[in-house]
């Protein structure tokens, strides 16, 4: 089963109110992989779509997670921007089932 975790920032502190990375894809891809434990704890992450994180400053982040197969697995890679430094974000989702620090 493979997943897409793609990053947004709705909640903004910045002088402007406006994130850098808006209209930008940054999204991770990861293959959970075919055997019976694997696939039910990617259904697991999928089960609750969204994830979401407060810097405590006003800023916020939400890491929203669907299905994808191989080929649109493919085609998000090719356009997605990295995961914008917060890869930890994921790695906690995969091991923890939320955002943790």
């Amino acid at each position: 089963m493979i997943l897409c975790f793609t990053l947004s920032m709705p909640g903004v502190a910045s002088w402007n109110g406006k994130w850098s990375g808006d209209g930008k894809l940054y999204a991770k891809i990861h293959n959970f992989g075919k055997t019976k434990k694997a696939t039910e704890k990617a259904k697991n992450i999928l089960s609750k779509k969204s994830y979401g994180y407060s810097f405590g400053d006003g800023w916020f982040a939400d890491v929203s997670v669907h299905e994808v197969d191989a080929k649109e697995a493919g085609k998000i890679r090719r356009k997605s921007r990295g995961f914008c430094g917060y890869d930890w974000m994921v790695t906690s989702i995969r091991l923890n089932g939320e955002i943790t620090t």
